[in-house]
């Protein structure tokens, strides 16, 4: 049967293949990976639908191809069966230790091949070794050297930089090797160009695509969050460790009330048709810095939640992002995007709208601020927001209405409870 590239999601169109985890001949499981691949905005694996063998490998690792393109084909168990015979079938699945199984994917050898020296023949590193080995004495074949340990980011890198991982340290305990140890090693630049991965390249046309197609006006005012950081502290001590809630879970909360009150923000512009659909759901995107670019995963209905299940679920999308395990349709469909810088000491910035959503909301840090309060100097929990929208369709009062009735939940977060 063949294994094509699949499509995830409506907006996915190409997939780019990063790691073979099977290689010709070697047999498969039911669910087992087969390989990973990269779309334009997540890292994904691929789980064989049968059990068989991988009879060969057409897409090699850093191909990109249309999804439905065949990337192998696979023997499902019963045609192997007939083919091989049981006995055969038994062989190619001769067992072998953790340690010679990784080893004979480095070297590209199929354990068939191997006599065990193991109990019931199991094969053993020492095998692996010694048969390859007598293929170096015989001329054929050359030593590749041991992969040193290296995240799959800076794996990717290292491909793309064409730098020898062998010659750079891992700063982590384990000496593993970080994005951040493969870009000290870049030599510095001269002129050439450096290949913008598939997600990048995806950010950078999304960016482009807004700030020169959507007339961009940010709004700016500054929030006394006191009372919000009031509310946070009274909420986490009566909620367990794992459930405490976070200044992006209660900004998500009001801004979902802000447009529940406001559905004018909460729309979509149609290019095609020149005109706004107001959206009927609540689906707030949270901004989510990752190693292998932004993300911005949606929570959908973010109104109909409490606030356990909006932390609890941003919690989840955010773990996916960090993991690049988010699927295509875990970032489609939001109506609206936060974007919060405020753990890097930014107070304010000028956010860029998520197309084709109307506008966007920056969070600055909260800081300690002296105010005037009743002709006295006070020192109060300061916040400066940003609101980023679209002028085609949003004018500048209602966006600022919308701000400010952000504004105001900030300052009165305990109106949410009613």
């Amino acid at each position: 049967m063949r294994i094509i590239m699949p499509k995830l999601g409506l907006t996915m169109t190409e997939g780019t293949l990063t790691r073979w985890r099977k290689m010709a001949g070697d047999p498969v499981k039911q669910g087992e990976i087969l390989f990973e691949f990269e779309s334009e905005k997540s890292a994904l694996e691929f789980e064989s639908p049968v059990a068989g063998v991988l009879a060969e490998i057409l897409v090699t690792v850093g191909q990109t191809v249309p999804c439905g393109t065949p990337v192998a084909t696979l023997e499902p168990l019963a045609t192997t069966l007939d083919k091989l015979g049981s006995s055969e079938m038994q062989a190619s699945r001769q067992p072998a230790t953790p340690r010679a199984k990784a080893r004979a994917r480095e070297l590209n050898l199929n354990l068939s091949q191997l006599p065990g020296s193991g109990p019931a023949g199991r094969i053993q590193l020492a095998d692996v070794e010694q048969f390859w080995n007598g293929q170096l004495e015989a001329g054929s074949v050359s030593l590749p050297p041991a992969l040193p340990k290296m995240t799959p980011v800076a794996r990717r890198m290292a491909a793309e930089q064409q730098l020898d991982p062998s010659q750079i340290a891992g700063s982590t305990a384990t000496g593993r090797i970080t994005k951040d140890d493969l870009a000290r090693a870049l030599p510095p630049l001269d002129g050439d160009l450096i290949p913008l991965s598939p997600l990048r390249q995806t950010i950078a046309q999304r960016l482009s695509q807004s700030a020169f197609t959507a007339p961009h006006v940010t709004l700016f005012t500054e929030a006394d969050a006191t009372p919000l950081v009031e509310a946070r502290a009274q909420l986490n001590a009566e909620l367990s460790p794992a459930q405490k809630i976070s200044y992006n879970t209660l900004l998500a909360a009001i801004c979902a009330r802000a447009l529940r009150e406001q559905p004018q923000v909460n729309a979509l512009f149609d290019q095609s048709a020149q005109g706004v659909r107001l959206q009927k759901e609540i689906n707030i995107a949270l901004a989510v810095d990752t190693e292998r670019g932004l993300t911005t995963p949606v929570l959908r209905r973010v109104d109909t939640l409490s606030l356990v299940s909006i932390q609890q679920g941003y919690a989840a999308l955010i773990e996916q992002a960090l993991a690049g395990e988010l699927r295509p349709d875990d970032l489609a469909g939001g109506t609206f995007t936060i974007t919060n810088l405020g753990a890097f000491e930014v107070d304010g910035f000028t956010p860029i709208i998520n197309p084709p959503q109307m506008a966007i909301l920056g969070a600055g840090r909260i800081a300690a601020k002296p105010v005037a309060r009743e002709n006295e100097v006070v020192i109060r929990q300061m916040m400066t927001l940003s609101l980023s929208f679209d002028h085609r369709a949003l004018d500048g009062a209602p966006a600022a209405r919308f701000l400010q009735r952000v504004k105001q939940l900030i300052e009165r977060p305990f109106a949410l409870m009613l």
